[in-house]
Parts: structure tokens; sequence; C-alpha cells
């Protein structure tokens, strides 16, 4: 009886540490998973930033054109010159 408890508690004993080497495992696969999707965040923001601003300097532009003016290159800005 002795050695069959003795089978069992070290069946559980492994069976423990395999759990824990599993959870060791997706905890890495979470962490993985979540940096690339914070990765991926970052870049989408950064592409609707960019495209936002393309999108309001070209209606700017249509703006400018519309009222008989013509777009202007300074030195970091762009201005409307109207004629």
């Amino acid at each position: 009886m002795t050695d069959l408890n003795k089978s069992n508690a070290s069946n559980t004993d492994i069976a423990a540490v395999s759990q824990i080497d599993r959870a060791a495992i997706n905890s890495q696969q979470v962490s993985i998973k979540s940096w690339s999707q914070k990765i991926l965040v970052v870049i989408l923001c950064a592409a609707s930033f960019y495209g936002g601003w393309k999108s309001y300097e070209s209606n700017m532009v249509n703006e400018c054109t519309a009222n008989g003016g013509q777009m202007v290159e300074a030195q970091k800005t762009m201005m409307c010159q109207l004629s």
C-alpha cells in the first residue's frame, strides 16, 4: 500500500511540474503576442496620424485653389497667396 501511495505522490509531483512548465510556456507566448500587438497598435496610430495630416494638407490646398489662390512654399510651411 505504501508503494502505491509513493507512486501516486510521484505521479502528482510530475503532473504539477508539467503544469508549471506549461504555464511558463503559455506566459511566454502571451507576452510575445502582447508585444506584437503593442507594436502593431503603434504602427497603426502613426499611419493614421500621417494620413490625417496629409488629408488636412490636401483640403487646405483644395480650399486655396477653389478661392482663386496659389500655394507658395515658404521655408517649413505652405502659404496660400491670393491673386
